[in-house]
């Protein structure tokens, strides 16, 4: 294990960072208590999360004018601080997204994205002193030096949270279905009241809509949550843990912070008895753990 991963690891397993996290957390769920807030702040309409896209313009911004200190002479000096005028305004939405995200983690996903956002916001505080700076006809670089080092740290802490921890990843990723048609259980056992099924190791929510039976995988794409075990509303079933709402004819989103659908399976009633199966062209899904996706895609068409 490389010294970085050391790194994390220990930081997975502060426990002493809790307390702190649970206050931040209270502070931040009583002023995103709107759902089309947070519907707005986790990119529903995007269909992915949309913090990671929103610091674009920060963090871009912010560096620009850093590197702009370091390679260029007095003359650049006012669109540097453009630069950062614009990077600390752009700061804000991008940080509310992220909170948004956070609330909805847990462990050691919850203890990185508090020191995540920490060297974030010392990130941001040195360049707003670096700015304070430049309006008083300073250069201000070492505090932008200092900015540039502590988002350093929040982007390389923000990688992990995507892609070590999975935070913000659809949960259903590499789940996939039997790609023949399964018989899976009696179609009289499927009632409107939403029910779960295994099949080849995949959860799948099986229930009535208008008396035909519906089929979505019944792991929540958001955070893994069992469907089944939410609430119907009407025609959506209610995810139990965040609150997350989902069409049960198409999986659609109806209301977040989910950003991704549920996996829709096509179903059959053959002498009562129900069938069902997925048909998936993504390869990482399809077979991930396949040498050679390509070739084991091409041999199931």
């Amino acid at each position: 294990m490389g010294g970085s991963e050391r790194v994390l690891e220990r930081l997975e397993r502060r426990r002493e960072l809790d307390p702190v996290a649970e206050r931040v957390a209270g502070f931040w769920s009583a002023r995103l208590r709107s759902p089309r807030a947070r519907d707005v702040l986790s990119g529903r309409a995007l269909g992915h999360p949309l913090h990671p896209a929103a610091v674009i313009l920060p963090a871009g911004t912010l560096l620009s004018a850093t590197l702009l200190d370091l390679t260029g002479g007095a003359r650049v000096r006012p669109a540097a601080r453009r630069l950062v005028g614009i990077g600390l305004l752009s700061a804000a939405p991008a940080a509310l997204a992220g909170w948004s995200d956070w609330l909805d983690t847990a462990g050691a996903e919850r203890r990185v994205g508090l020191v995540h956002a920490t060297s974030n916001i010392i990130g941001i505080g040195c360049y707003a002193a670096s700015f304070w700076a430049r309006l008083r006809g300073r250069r201000g670089v070492l505090a932008g030096l200092a900015g540039a080092s502590a988002l350093g740290v929040g982007g390389w802490l923000g990688g992990h949270l995507a892609y070590a921890q999975g935070v913000g990843v659809d949960t259903t990723a590499f789940q996939h279905g039997p790609a023949d048609w399964t018989d899976v259980l009696a179609a009289a056992e499927v009632t409107e009241t939403p029910r779960s099924v295994d099949v080849g190791g995949v959860s799948v929510l099986l229930a009535r809509v208008d008396g035909r039976i519906v089929a979505l995988g019944n792991r929540c794409t958001h955070r893994g949550g069992p469907l089944s075990e939410g609430r119907r509303d009407g025609d959506c079933v209610q995810c139990p843990w965040h609150g997350s709402r989902f069409a049960l004819t198409t999986g659609e989103v109806v209301q977040g912070p989910a950003t991704r659908p549920q996996p829709v399976y096509a179903v059959r009633e053959v002498n009562g008895r129900v069938e069902l199966r997925r048909a998936e062209i993504r390869a990482l899904r399809a077979n991930p753990v396949s040498p050679s996706p390509d070739r084991v895609l091409a041999g199931r068409h």
